[in-house]
């Protein structure tokens, strides 16, 4: 059983999110959790307040997100009455990358689905600050989905790789298992000057071509330096709706995550992008 955590501000980003998992996970048995945080809402709105009128106001927010979270429960329901599905929800008074961190770790969730943006939706930024928070810190894979995007059967993946990282089995099953699903085209891109790879790299290679066996896949090579113009270039010619990277020290992607922002790197996002975690439970 696949089991998948969605958190909500109940924007239409993260409603769209919703639908998403609901019929990219269609064939699979999965447990799905709906999850909000409310700490900062309570925090915002009770500033200079004495304690009894914060817990106040603090029961008051949890009665109403738990009646929310009950209403989109029904709503996916009548979306998705699908047997395979088992769906719950959770309210919690916390820091939303805390109460995630806990609710993995005990509940060993498999992949965290969200909106690339919550309820701000500034149009000039591909990911709000609490996506870029969980894609940061989060020790599971997490896909976050743009509102802008409908199509909800990935035939293309992308997965650029420098091939230098041991690949975790379990993020690559999951990966293999969406593509069989869907019949999906797997192309794993290396962009590099050198036309050569080092053992390290060949045996991460044999890795991958190993854990995709039940898979379409393409492994390609471009020699270029600029990888982000790769990737856009490629993104846009093979007609990609789902990127996958993997974030770990060092990489391309903490460079994107870190120590710059996505819009100055110039990295073009506007599809579904599942990013795995290279980091120990």
């Amino acid at each position: 059983m696949k089991k998948i955590l969605i958190p909500t501000d109940f924007s239409a980003t993260a409603i769209n999110a919703v639908k998403y998992a609901l019929e990219l996970f269609k064939y699979d048995k999965s447990e799905i959790t709906i999850l909000h945080t409310y700490a900062d809402e309570v925090y915002e709105n009770t500033t200079n307040k004495p304690r009894d009128v914060f817990q106040d106001y603090k029961n008051r927010v949890k009665h109403n997100v738990d009646k929310k979270l009950k209403n989109e429960i029904e709503e996916m329901l009548e979306l998705s009455p699908n047997p395979r599905h088992k769906y719950n929800y959770k309210s919690q008074f916390g820091s939303l990358i805390d109460v995630i961190d806990e609710f993995v770790n005990e509940h060993n969730i498999d992949v965290i689905v969200m909106g690339t943006k919550g309820q701000t939706n500034n149009p000039f930024l591909t990911f709000g600050s609490n996506a870029i928070k969980v894609m940061k810190y989060s020790q599971c894979p997490v896909l976050v989905v743009p509102n802008t995007f409908h199509d909800l059967h990935p035939e293309n993946i992308l997965f650029p790789t420098d091939y230098l990282i041991p690949y975790k089995r379990r993020e690559l099953k999951l990966l293999s298992s969406l593509a069989v699903s869907f019949v999906s085209n797997i192309d794993v891109l290396y962009v590099s000057k050198s036309k050569k790879i080092t053992h390290r790299q060949e045996d991460n290679q044999q890795f991958l071509q190993e854990s995709f066996t039940s898979n379409k896949v393409n492994f390609l090579q471009v020699h270029d330096d600029n990888v982000t113009e790769t990737i856009n270039k490629t993104i846009n010619e093979q007609a990609i709706d789902l990127l996958v990277m993997v974030n770990q020290r060092h990489s391309y992607l903490e460079n994107l995550l870190y120590h710059s922002t996505i819009e100055k790197i110039g990295l073009t996002i506007k599809i579904p992008f599942l990013v795995f975690q290279n980091l120990n439970r």
